[in-house]
Protein backbone atom coordinates (compact mmCIF):
# COMPACT_ATOMS: atom_id res chain seq x y z
CA UNK A 1 0.00 0.00 0.00
CA UNK A 2 1.14 3.39 -0.85
CA UNK A 3 1.70 5.77 1.68
CA UNK A 4 1.15 9.60 0.96
CA UNK A 5 1.48 12.63 3.34
CA UNK A 6 -0.78 15.27 3.14
CA UNK A 7 0.49 19.02 3.95
CA UNK A 8 -2.30 21.01 4.86
CA UNK A 9 -2.97 23.47 7.57
CA UNK A 10 -6.66 23.35 6.66
CA UNK A 11 -8.41 20.57 8.86
CA UNK A 12 -11.55 20.93 6.23
CA UNK A 13 -9.29 20.63 3.31
CA UNK A 14 -6.57 18.28 4.73
CA UNK A 15 -9.94 15.17 6.17
CA UNK A 16 -11.94 15.97 2.90
CA UNK A 17 -8.27 14.54 0.90
CA UNK A 18 -7.68 12.12 3.41
CA UNK A 19 -10.93 10.41 3.20
CA UNK A 20 -11.18 10.10 -1.08
CA UNK A 21 -7.66 8.59 -0.62
CA UNK A 22 -7.83 6.39 1.64
CA UNK A 23 -11.36 5.55 0.18
CA UNK A 24 -8.58 4.20 -3.11
CA UNK A 25 -6.74 2.14 -0.47
CA UNK A 26 -4.05 4.33 0.03
CA UNK A 27 -2.14 4.98 3.39
CA UNK A 28 -2.36 8.74 4.90
CA UNK A 29 -0.48 10.92 7.20
CA UNK A 30 -1.75 14.57 7.54
CA UNK A 31 0.90 17.51 8.78
CA UNK A 32 -0.52 20.71 9.56
CA UNK A 33 2.49 23.00 8.96
CA UNK A 34 5.78 23.65 6.81
CA UNK A 35 8.36 22.48 9.61
CA UNK A 36 6.51 18.87 10.32
CA UNK A 37 6.19 18.91 6.40
CA UNK A 38 10.02 18.76 6.01
CA UNK A 39 10.66 16.28 8.96
CA UNK A 40 7.91 13.54 7.63
CA UNK A 41 8.83 13.96 4.29
CA UNK A 42 12.49 13.32 4.74
CA UNK A 43 11.86 10.22 7.19
CA UNK A 44 8.50 8.56 6.88
CA UNK A 45 9.13 6.71 3.56
CA UNK A 46 6.10 8.41 1.69
CA UNK A 47 5.23 7.31 -1.99
CA UNK A 48 3.94 10.71 -2.92
CA UNK A 49 3.34 14.35 -1.01
CA UNK A 50 0.66 16.13 -1.53
CA UNK A 51 1.62 19.99 -0.42
CA UNK A 52 -0.13 23.41 0.55
CA UNK A 53 1.49 26.10 -0.60
CA UNK A 54 0.23 28.76 2.10
CA UNK A 55 1.60 26.54 5.31
CA UNK A 56 2.23 28.30 8.79
CA UNK A 57 5.90 28.55 9.48
CA UNK A 58 7.52 27.26 6.19
CA UNK A 59 5.82 27.51 2.81
CA UNK A 60 5.34 24.90 0.42
CA UNK A 61 7.37 26.96 -1.71
CA UNK A 62 10.63 26.18 0.94
CA UNK A 63 9.23 22.72 1.71
CA UNK A 64 9.40 22.17 -1.75
CA UNK A 65 13.19 23.54 -1.87
CA UNK A 66 14.25 21.60 1.14
CA UNK A 67 13.04 18.28 0.19
CA UNK A 68 13.38 17.88 -3.88
CA UNK A 69 16.99 16.97 -3.76
CA UNK A 70 16.74 14.91 -1.02
CA UNK A 71 13.99 12.44 -2.10
CA UNK A 72 12.61 11.45 -5.28
CA UNK A 73 9.10 10.86 -5.28
CA UNK A 74 6.15 13.19 -6.59
CA UNK A 75 4.88 16.16 -5.22
CA UNK A 76 1.81 17.70 -6.04
CA UNK A 77 1.03 21.34 -4.72
CA UNK A 78 -2.47 21.79 -3.81
CA UNK A 79 -3.22 25.87 -3.61
CA UNK A 80 -5.33 28.35 -4.14
CA UNK A 81 -2.93 30.84 -5.85
CA UNK A 82 -3.35 29.84 -9.64
CA UNK A 83 -0.72 32.46 -10.97
CA UNK A 84 1.12 31.61 -13.81
CA UNK A 85 4.24 32.99 -11.90
CA UNK A 86 3.16 30.58 -9.15
CA UNK A 87 3.19 27.59 -11.02
CA UNK A 88 6.46 28.18 -13.14
CA UNK A 89 7.97 28.77 -9.68
CA UNK A 90 6.96 25.69 -7.95
CA UNK A 91 7.49 23.47 -11.13
CA UNK A 92 11.31 25.45 -10.99
CA UNK A 93 11.52 24.17 -7.41
CA UNK A 94 10.97 20.63 -8.67
CA UNK A 95 6.92 20.29 -7.61
CA UNK A 96 5.56 17.71 -10.18
CA UNK A 97 1.77 18.89 -10.96
CA UNK A 98 0.12 21.79 -9.41
CA UNK A 99 -3.79 21.20 -8.59
CA UNK A 100 -5.57 24.44 -7.92
CA UNK A 101 -8.37 24.83 -5.42
CA UNK A 102 -11.51 24.34 -5.14
CA UNK A 103 -10.73 20.91 -6.40
CA UNK A 104 -12.79 17.75 -7.54
CA UNK A 105 -11.74 14.88 -5.02
CA UNK A 106 -12.35 12.15 -7.54
CA UNK A 107 -9.72 14.38 -9.98
CA UNK A 108 -7.63 14.38 -7.07
CA UNK A 109 -7.74 10.80 -6.40
CA UNK A 110 -7.08 10.31 -10.50
CA UNK A 111 -3.85 12.52 -10.27
CA UNK A 112 -2.66 10.85 -7.37
CA UNK A 113 -2.84 7.43 -9.51
CA UNK A 114 -1.69 8.68 -12.78
CA UNK A 115 1.67 10.32 -10.86
CA UNK A 116 2.07 7.00 -8.64
CA UNK A 117 1.54 4.74 -12.03
CA UNK A 118 3.84 7.22 -13.73
CA UNK A 119 6.69 7.36 -11.05
CA UNK A 120 6.76 3.02 -11.05
CA UNK A 121 7.34 2.92 -14.96
CA UNK A 122 9.64 5.39 -14.53
CA UNK A 123 11.80 4.04 -11.75
CA UNK A 124 11.37 0.40 -12.42
CA UNK A 125 12.67 -1.83 -15.14
CA UNK A 126 13.38 -1.48 -18.76
CA UNK A 127 15.43 1.54 -18.35
CA UNK A 128 17.61 0.44 -20.78
CA UNK A 129 20.96 -2.00 -21.70
CA UNK A 130 23.66 0.77 -21.64
CA UNK A 131 25.35 0.52 -18.45
CA UNK A 132 26.75 3.96 -19.09
CA UNK A 133 26.48 6.88 -21.10
CA UNK A 134 29.51 8.77 -21.19
CA UNK A 135 29.43 12.36 -22.22
CA UNK A 136 32.46 13.44 -21.96
CA UNK A 137 32.88 14.74 -18.24
CA UNK A 138 29.29 13.54 -17.77
CA UNK A 139 28.11 10.12 -17.49
CA UNK A 140 24.72 8.88 -17.27
CA UNK A 141 23.94 5.44 -15.71
CA UNK A 142 20.49 3.90 -16.47
CA UNK A 143 20.20 0.93 -14.31
CA UNK A 144 21.08 2.57 -10.86
CA UNK A 145 19.80 5.81 -12.17
CA UNK A 146 22.27 7.72 -11.40
CA UNK A 147 24.48 11.11 -12.60
CA UNK A 148 28.26 11.91 -11.92
CA UNK A 149 29.45 14.73 -13.24
CA UNK A 150 33.07 15.18 -13.04
CA UNK A 151 33.12 12.07 -10.45
CA UNK A 152 30.52 13.51 -8.60
CA UNK A 153 27.06 12.45 -8.26
CA UNK A 154 24.49 14.80 -9.15
CA UNK A 155 20.92 14.52 -7.15
CA UNK A 156 18.21 14.78 -9.97
CA UNK A 157 14.76 13.88 -9.34
CA UNK A 158 12.96 11.12 -11.62
CA UNK A 159 11.53 13.55 -14.36
CA UNK A 160 14.61 15.38 -14.56
CA UNK A 161 16.76 11.54 -14.93
CA UNK A 162 14.75 10.83 -17.39
CA UNK A 163 14.47 13.60 -19.64
CA UNK A 164 18.00 13.94 -19.75
CA UNK A 165 18.24 10.16 -20.59
CA UNK A 166 15.67 10.08 -22.88
CA UNK A 167 17.93 13.08 -24.61
CA UNK A 168 21.03 10.97 -24.56
CA UNK A 169 19.82 8.42 -25.51
CA UNK A 170 19.13 10.06 -29.24
CA UNK A 171 21.94 12.54 -29.31
CA UNK A 172 22.20 14.95 -32.22
CA UNK A 173 18.49 14.79 -32.46
CA UNK A 174 15.88 18.00 -32.01
CA UNK A 175 12.95 16.92 -30.03
CA UNK A 176 9.90 19.31 -29.63
CA UNK A 177 8.56 20.56 -26.26
CA UNK A 178 5.39 18.80 -27.20
CA UNK A 179 7.34 15.36 -28.25
CA UNK A 180 9.17 15.69 -24.84
CA UNK A 181 6.29 15.90 -22.33
CA UNK A 182 4.46 13.51 -24.27
CA UNK A 183 7.34 11.00 -23.70
CA UNK A 184 8.59 11.61 -20.42
CA UNK A 185 4.56 12.61 -19.03
CA UNK A 186 2.65 10.92 -21.05
CA UNK A 187 -1.00 11.80 -21.89
CA UNK A 188 -2.08 11.15 -18.40
CA UNK A 189 -0.56 13.97 -16.94
CA UNK A 190 -2.77 16.92 -16.84
CA UNK A 191 -0.42 19.90 -17.54
CA UNK A 192 1.28 21.25 -20.91
CA UNK A 193 4.89 21.81 -22.50
CA UNK A 194 5.94 24.43 -20.47
CA UNK A 195 7.09 22.21 -17.92
CA UNK A 196 9.62 21.11 -20.10
CA UNK A 197 10.93 23.90 -20.59
CA UNK A 198 11.02 24.30 -16.25
CA UNK A 199 13.07 20.51 -16.09
CA UNK A 200 15.69 21.62 -18.69
CA UNK A 201 16.15 24.71 -16.88
CA UNK A 202 16.70 22.85 -14.10
CA UNK A 203 19.45 20.05 -15.36
CA UNK A 204 20.97 22.43 -17.03
CA UNK A 205 21.80 23.88 -13.59
CA UNK A 206 23.34 20.75 -12.78
CA UNK A 207 24.94 19.61 -15.98
CA UNK A 208 26.28 22.83 -17.58
CA UNK A 209 29.53 24.46 -17.09
CA UNK A 210 28.03 28.03 -17.89
CA UNK A 211 24.01 26.89 -17.36
CA UNK A 212 23.57 30.63 -19.02
CA UNK A 213 25.65 29.70 -22.04
CA UNK A 214 24.89 25.52 -22.59
CA UNK A 215 27.02 24.25 -24.46
CA UNK A 216 25.29 20.25 -23.77
CA UNK A 217 21.65 20.58 -23.80
CA UNK A 218 21.19 23.12 -26.93
CA UNK A 219 17.66 25.27 -27.20
CA UNK A 220 17.12 24.88 -31.38
CA UNK A 221 14.57 27.71 -31.86
CA UNK A 222 11.14 27.19 -33.25
CA UNK A 223 11.71 23.46 -32.66
CA UNK A 224 12.93 22.55 -29.52
CA UNK A 225 15.96 20.62 -27.93
CA UNK A 226 18.39 18.80 -29.16
CA UNK A 227 21.74 17.09 -26.54
CA UNK A 228 24.75 17.16 -28.01
CA UNK A 229 26.90 14.03 -27.72
CA UNK A 230 30.61 14.59 -28.46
Amino acid sequence: MAKLLIAEDDPEIAMLERDYLEMAGYEVSIVDNGQHAVTEALNGGYSLILLDLMLPGCSGYDVCRLIRDKIDVPILMVTARTESVDKIRGLGLGADDYIAKPFDPAELVARVKAHLSRYARLTGGGLGELEVIDLGGLQIFPQSWKVVKEGREIKMPNREFALLKYLAEHPNTVFSKEKLFETIWGYDYIGDSATVTVHIGRIRDKVEDDPTRPKLIETVWGAGYRLNRP
